[in-house]
């Protein structure tokens, strides 16, 4: 066993990568061993380890259609989701109402 005391500065930060290096390397094999165990497991019982966990496919995110647009500039358009884009406020403190900017 190396002693940390008479270590210097760089050998310490020199083995603290190393050591850093060994646990991320560890960790993945432990991990990659379970997947494998548990992969097995579910192959034999007839599943797949997706069922077995419920991973559920992600849902693709449509866009929404816009809902309102800018009175002079057709091109910008909001659906009224999320924050107010400038354009929009702007015209609304100008006296225009929500009803004016519908598409």
């Amino acid at each position: 066993m190396t002693d940390l005391n008479n270590m210097s500065l760089e050998e310490l930060k020199a083995l603290e990568k190393e050591v850093g290096a060994a646990i991320k390397t560890f960790e993945a094999r432990k991990l990659a061993e379970a997947r494998d165990v548990l992969t097995a497991k579910a192959k034999e019982l007839g599943v797949s380890i997706d069922e077995v966990f419920g991973v559920k496919s992600g849902k693709v995110k449509t866009p929404v259609a816009p809902k309102y647009r800018h009175p002079e500039n057709p091109s910008l358009t909001w659906s009224g989701r999320g924050r107010q884009p400038d354009w929009f406020k702007e015209a609304i403190e100008a006296g225009a109402d929500k009803s004016d900017l519908l598409i």
